[in-house]
């Protein structure tokens, strides 16, 4: 006799809301906006993923395949054909057609408020060009070999919904209208996302009918929510956590290399800078984050196999660059700073700081578990050099847009690049140039013409071995004037109760799709 549903929950020693069709996920950063181009960022993407389709597909190990487009090749050195996936429908009924793509790579720049823009995602291209209902012609300023894995986040909204539509309507429901595998039912910020199948989804039928996003900040949160059986899957397990998940049968975790780096922004645009004082406390004339000397004083006085081993317990990677060991436009001749405490002290005196001075690192608390971990840790090494550094930790939701206006001093962050060092230097690095669409996500400002040249060569260059040449040559130089300040990275986790395999990515946000029953 076939067992029940509430029977095998029993068995399994979990509840059975968790069984049938239903999933709970839960996520630890919460998105502050169902709007696709508000945030540049994983929480936001958690949930958006869900509802808005992309035009090319990122599979597990990053590479394209084929998303609302099913083909697209290069004309030229300035022109891209996209075909796009015929009998596509928006769960409004409308038909999905290239309009919809005109629409959305015009409007993902100019987002009223965003936290993070999309307009390093479009910013090689001059126009779009509708050939048909299903086939459009992307030309850009410049050669643009990139495209395809720049365009590859950008999520596609209805053209007839969007026009007239703020973020507004689509944290309200009205306006979320995508063609995407779900369709939501309800936005509770800060506490949860309700999705349901969307059943005219162009792609394989998903297996579950409901979808609950948790927005779990803390780890011990969602751990414990993991173990009684209130959530199928988590992310970010606390390093603390994985040798119980794993060691306990109920429960699988699954793990991945990253893309992700996650680094330090040092304030180089305020001329005083915020949060930075002499040692008693008065502030100082110069932001001391310019000089140069200050900025490799502080990135030696880090011990990354450290941070990497003890404070991250083994989940991360020590870094130098953005690109992990290994990919494409890796530079093998950048390596993993070295801690030197006394040429750390060296160089602040010859800046003119021999006894140090005073400042604040801010991290976002509810972004990833480790973050304020590691800042405690970075805090205590610069104490130790001379620059005595104290910690705040504020919600992501306050921390993002005061560090986008540059009111603090330093910052940590995380970039998850999609295949090329091109991506980070245009988007973290460059200089914040609304004419020309990069730096969207400086949070440094950090800004030297040279670089924004060699960024530019290294982004019109369609040989692939040259273009990778060119990037090295960037990372290279930007690294040697600490554009930013890298720490390491990620590995990427997730844990699920027995009975739900999750497959693990490369990319770190979370999906539903990703998630299957194991029978």
């Amino acid at each position: 006799m076939r067992p029940s549903l509430s029977a095998l929950a029993v068995l399994m020693g979990l509840s059975a809301p968790a069984l049938a069709q239903t999933l709970t996920l839960g996520v630890s950063a919460t998105p502050n906006s169902v709007d696709p181009h508000f945030n540049y960022g994983t929480s936001t993407q958690t949930l958006t993923y869900h509802l808005f389709d992309t035009l090319f597909t990122r599979l597990a190990d990053s590479t394209l395949g084929p998303g609302l487009a099913t083909s697209w090749r290069v004309l030229e050195p300035t022109v891209w054909e996209v075909k796009l996936r015929e009998g596509v429908r928006f769960t409004n009924g409308m038909a999905f057609t290239a309009d919809d793509v005109m629409f959305s790579i015009a409007r993902a720049p100019n987002v009223p408020n965003a936290t993070a823009s999309y307009a390093g995602a479009v910013r090689a291209i001059a126009r779009v060009e509708v050939i048909n209902p299903l086939t459009i012609r992307i030309h850009t300023n410049g050669p643009a070999p990139t495209l395809p894995l720049d365009l590859a986040p950008l999520g596609i909204v209805s053209r007839q919904v969007g026009e007239g539509a703020a973020t507004e309507d689509y944290n309200a429901g009205r306006a979320a209208i995508g063609t995407g595998p779900y369709r939501l039912i309800r936005f509770i910020p800060g506490q949860q996302a309700e999705l349901e199948r969307n059943p005219d989804w162009w792609g394989a039928r998903q297996e579950w009918e409901k979808v609950t996003i948790r927005f779990l900040p803390n780890p011990g949160t969602r751990t414990a929510a993991l173990l009684a059986g209130d959530v199928d899957v988590i992310d970010l397990p606390s390093p603390n956590d994985l040798p119980r998940l794993r060691s306990d049968a109920r429960f699988t975790v699954s793990s991945r290399a990253s893309m992700r780096l996650v680094y330090l922004a040092p304030n180089q645009q305020a001329e005083v800078a915020p949060f930075i004082t002499d040692n008693a406390g008065n502030p100082l004339p110069a932001n001391p984050l310019r000089d140069q000397r200050v900025r490799q004083a502080l990135t030696i006085a880090l011990n990354r196999e450290a941070l990497a081993s003890r404070v991250m317990q083994g989940t991360a990677t020590p870094a130098g660059q953005w690109m992990p060991a290994g990919t494409y436009s890796h530079n093998p001749a950048v390596p993993v700073p070295a801690q030197d405490i006394e040429g750390a002290r060296r160089l602040l005196a010859a800046a003119g700081y021999p006894d140090g001075f005073r400042m604040t690192l801010h991290v976002a608390n509810n972004a990833r578990p480790t973050d304020p971990v590691s800042a405690q840790a970075i805090a205590q090494m610069w104490t130790r050099v001379g620059v005595r550094t104290e910690i705040e930790a504020q919600p992501l939701a306050a921390y993002s847009p005061r560090a986008a206006r540059m009111e603090y001093a330093m910052t940590v962050w995380g970039w998850g690049s999609i295949g090329h060092a091109g991506h980070p230097l245009v988007n973290t690095v460059a200089t914040n140039d609304r004419a020309r669409l990069t730096g969207g996500f400086n949070r440094s400002g950090y800004s030297n013409p040279a670089i924004d040249r060699m960024i530019a060569a290294a982004m019109g260059e369609m040989d692939d071995t040259r273009r990778e040449a060119l990037l090295n040559q960037a990372v290279a130089a930007a690294v040697q004037d600490v554009a930013v300040i890298p720490l390491y990275n990620l590995t990427n986790f997730w844990a699920s109760r027995r009975g739900i395999r999750y497959e693990a990515t490369t990319y770190d946000y979370t999906l539903a799709v990703n998630a299957q029953t194991v029978r």
